[in-house]
């Protein structure tokens, strides 16, 4: 395994993330693994120096952080491992169940902390901006976090770049805690992060740990969704892709099947990409995941893609991706079909103009 520095802090983590979201109760989706069945991937992603776990709160309702949480202190050494969830999403009815106010906030990391059984949280992360909060009140309550030792650093994910830029400004004129990473949707299928968020990571020194590094299971080759021809079989969630999803704002409910890939990777030049990274793979005699994280790897600000996994085995040719060097031929063949996309996958909690649809 190799490790990187996150952003302009200080904190090394491993080049790959473990995602945790698969990891929770059936009673939230029908694919969790539980707790029983999530141990293995934790011990074989200590075994493969994986140090970097991203889970979130609303993640099965919790479960997920209380199986983390569990996982780390059996599995891994506490000071070497690094502990990421998140902040934002509805987990309740109440009026008070989710956002980004100071409330939710504060009473979401001691929430957080107590399921993870930890006494603080290495990264804490906004899970999409809250455009009913002002950012002052949100970016205040997480430095007091900071200040009180609960939190460590914390960290953003996907949303519009200048709502990242004036968080940041904000931050640095009040002398707050700043962000150090941005955990954006970013992968060989969906490259839209390129033309705004991409440079102003790399401009501001902001380590960027993408979700769903293998569009959802697509760029491994064995898995194909919804329309009619041979590559475009619909059903449920499969053995693939688990990273970090988009997550909704509204209460998390059980789902029977995994729409959400059809509605982000729904071009027929997607699939395009999924062939040129076969005949990568195909030439160099690896599987195509570690093709399309080797490529994601090699981007700028790219520090730890953020990959879940739905079998044990799937985990070794992740780590190998970071030995994989792509030449800029390779590249340039992988990259030549992409098309560009609307924004998919976090417009939820974002400022929109009176007449402008996503």
């Amino acid at each position: 395994m190799q490790y990187s520095l996150l952003g302009n802090s200080g904190l090394v983590v491993s080049r790959i993330a473990l995602g945790c979201m698969s990891f929770g109760s059936r009673d939230w989706r029908p694919w969790m693994l539980e707790e029983d069945e999530a141990m293995p991937f934790f011990r074989r992603a200590v075994e493969l120096g994986i140090n970097f776990f991203d889970t979130a709160d609303v993640y099965s309702l919790g479960v997920s952080e209380e199986i983390t949480g569990k996982a780390v202190r059996e599995y891994a050494n506490r000071d070497e491992a690094v502990i990421a969830t998140k902040v934002r999403m509805r987990m309740g009815t109440g009026p008070n169940r989710g956002g980004l106010s100071a409330k939710h906030i504060v009473q979401s990391c001691e929430a957080s902390l107590r399921r993870l059984g930890l006494e603080r949280i290495d990264l804490y992360q906004i899970h999409r901006a809250d455009a009913s909060t002002p950012v002052e009140e949100t970016l205040a309550a997480l430095d007091r976090l900071v200040q009180d030792g609960k939190v460590l650093y914390i960290g953003a994910s996907s949303m519009f770049a200048w709502e990242l830029m004036k968080m940041l400004s904000v931050s640095e004129r009040n002398g707050w805690a700043r962000f150090v990473s941005m955990q954006n949707h970013y992968n060989l299928v969906y490259r839209e992060e390129e033309r705004e968020m991409m440079p102003l990571c790399v401009d501001q020194g902001i380590g960027a740990i993408p979700w769903s590094p293998l569009a959802r299971g697509m760029l491994t080759g064995k898995r194909s969704w919804g329309g009619g021809d041979s590559r475009r079989d619909s059903g449920g969630r499969r053995a693939g892709d688990g990273s970090a999803g988009a997550g909704g704002d509204g209460p998390a409910l059980r789902v029977e099947a995994d729409t959400l890939t059809d509605e982000l990777y729904d071009h027929d030049s997607d699939w395009d990409v999924v062939d040129a990274t076969l005949r990568v793979a195909g030439r160099r005699g690896v599987e195509p995941v570690q093709v399309a994280l080797a490529w994601l790897l090699s981007r700028p600000a790219v520090v730890a893609p953020v990959v879940g996994f739905t079998k044990v085995g799937q985990m070794d040719a992740a780590a190998a991706s970071v030995d994989l060097v792509l030449s800029d031929e390779e590249c340039a063949e992988l990259e030549a079909p992409y098309r560009p996309h609307d924004v998919r996958g976090w417009l939820g909690g974002a400022v929109r103009l009176p007449g402008i649809s996503s």
